[in-house]
């Protein structure tokens, strides 16, 4: 079957026909541009929906008719995590759970028709690709990135089905290296596609990835992910991220599932889609394998198709019930700065309700709230965490529970944040899924490195200064808190015995990391928890801006 054939009217007006030089992609190299974060960064403010507008990815890629991989992959990732996404075919797969059966590709100057109709119109962020059939789909596509510049390029290298399949063949790769990686913001291909890359390189270990990485960084790409999820006799699935300087393994369970069909589409474009919403290129591939991890493990059982290979289910968030779609957010390090640990002795104390002492906190300036009720009914933390969840997301505050998981999964709290004697952090990742925050209080560099490595999004360092709101707690003092600091990956709060005589003392280290400080009793011990947030607030800008 072939495709119908289109006007010459079409030609006139696709991408091919346009003046070549008189636009650059932003991206097109990675050398003396700046960090591809402060760009998302900045272009992030204009994409905070203040103005009506949603992040939006563009996915250049084929169809799958069985939906588990391709265009249906990436549509169905960037709905799960609230991005919009506009789609250009690239061809026309018949495949199934089998495998694939056939292609029809389509014609490269409609492939250009598609690029202009989205790009001259609709504000992409981000451009992902998947199967990029012909020498001809990847010019057409590099001119219009060209003519139409976006904020960042995820290049998913397809070559390869699943199954086994071959979708691009090998008169294509001269055009891979020398032209699109070189534009690409990261490439992620699995290790049957960085060999074929690489010229036929045998990947059997980590270490084989490591050197892979590396080498298809010199390429051109600014960063580079080499995904391990079909590395033989691997324990976990280990990817290995490269960002030009630092390499890093990120490992997952493995999955006991037949259901792996689109894996690779499916990471690509979450990726994408958490860089449309802002967020540093690390950040949105850790939280983008915390998605498909817990995709895979939703959906393991799930019975579609007779083949080997079946598709996974992309769209678990939507069928959670304790999911609310849209109220989640991304944790930024701007959400540390003040970060109040409710007390309910000091609100009895003073008569304050909990929900009125969080209303007060929130009010003067608490930019997250932790519910840590260590005496509370399991019954009662519920119906007060219940409470002051609403009155949190009305201030755009996230609201987390100390140590209950239980708790956090009943009342749908942002996060939980657990000490080094709770559930690790790893397992409550697994239990919440990937978007919800997770802190992990730390004491050491070590303890720092490990909560990195089980999937946290923050550090809460302390006792910073001896405290009488937890016992036996030992304190480290200011050079202990810098050392977690500097050892740290993720950004850190500072706590214990933190007050208005010596918060400018924390913020004033000298760590780039640290995000805030949190507080108890320098809030909510006393009679005006409003006025007591506000002081210590203005306390903590002002040392800021001397730093």
């Amino acid at each position: 079957m072939s495709l119908p054939m289109f006007s010459t009217a079409f030609f006139q007006r696709s991408c091919l026909a346009s003046k070549q030089g008189n636009h650059i992609h932003q991206l097109n190299s990675k050398r003396g541009n700046g960090s591809h974060s402060s760009r998302v960064s900045m272009a992030a403010s204009s994409r905070d929906g203040s103005n009506g507008r949603i992040p939006h990815v563009l996915t250049v890629a084929g169809s799958d008719s069985g939906a588990g991989a391709g265009i249906q992959a990436d549509l169905k990732t960037c709905a799960a995590l609230g991005v919009y996404c506009s789609t250009v075919i690239t061809a026309v797969t018949a495949q199934n759970t089998v495998g694939v059966q056939g292609v029809n590709i389509v014609p490269e100057e409609f492939v250009a028709e598609q690029l202009k109709s989205v790009l001259s119109d609709m504000q992409v962020d981000v451009v992902k690709t998947g199967m990029l059939p012909s020498i001809g789909t990847v010019k057409v596509l590099l001119q219009c990135i060209k003519e139409y510049p976006v904020h960042a390029l995820v290049v998913d290298p397809v070559m390869v089905s699943t199954s086994g399949d071959v979708l691009a063949g090998s008169s294509i790769l001269p055009v891979f290296r020398e032209e699109l990686l070189p534009m690409a913001d990261l490439a992620t291909p699995n290790i049957k596609e960085a060999s074929i890359l690489l010229g036929g390189m045998v990947l059997k270990t980590v270490a084989d990835m490591r050197h892979a990485a590396k080498s298809i960084y010199d390429m051109g790409p600014r960063n580079v992910l080499v995904k391990g999820g079909d590395l033989p006799d691997s324990v976990d699935a280990v990817d290995v991220f490269f960002d030009g300087e630092n390499l890093y393994e990120l490992s997952s369970r493995r999955i006991n599932t037949r259901n792996t069909h689109g894996t690779g589409c499916t990471l690509a474009s979450s990726i994408a889609a958490e860089l449309a919403k802002g967020l540093p290129m690390l950040s949105a591939v850790k939280i983008s394998k915390r998605f498909v991890e817990t995709a895979l493990d939703y959906g393991k059982d799930m019975c579609i198709g007779c083949g080997t290979q079946g598709p996974f289910d992309h769209l678990l968030k939507l069928k959670n019930t304790f999911q609310r779609l849209g109220i989640h957010r991304v944790l930024s390090p701007a959400d540390l700065f003040l970060y109040a640990v409710t007390d309910s002795g000091m609100n009895q104390k003073w008569g304050h309700s909990i929900n009125d002492a969080v209303r007060a906190a929130v009010e003067g300036g608490a930019t997250i709230v932790q519910l840590r009720e260590k005496n509370m009914e399991a019954r009662d933390f519920l119906e007060a965490a219940k409470q002051c969840i609403p009155l949190c997301r009305s201030y755009g505050v996230p609201l987390l529970i100390n140590d209950r998981v239980d708790i956090a999964l009943a009342c749908d709290a942002d996060g939980v944040h657990v000490g080094q004697s709770d559930i690790p952090a790893s397992v409550v990742r697994s239990l919440l899924g990937p978007e919800k925050i997770i802190g992990v209080s730390c004491k050491t560099p070590e303890q720092a490195s490990q909560a990195w490595i089980d999937g946290a999004d923050y550090i809460g360092c302390g006792g910073v200064f001896p405290t009488n709101t937890k016992a036996n707690n030992q304190f480290i003092g200011l050079d202990g808190l810098k050392a977690v600091c500097l050892e740290s990956k993720l950004p850190v709060v500072a706590i214990g015995g933190i007050n208005m005589s010596n918060a400018s003392s924390v913020m004033e280290i000298d760590a780039p990391n640290l995000a805030g400080v949190a507080v108890v009793s320098a809030l909510f011990d006393n009679a005006c928890v409003l006025s007591a947030t506000q002081k210590l607030h203005a306390a903590l800008k002002a040392a800021v801006s001397r730093t």
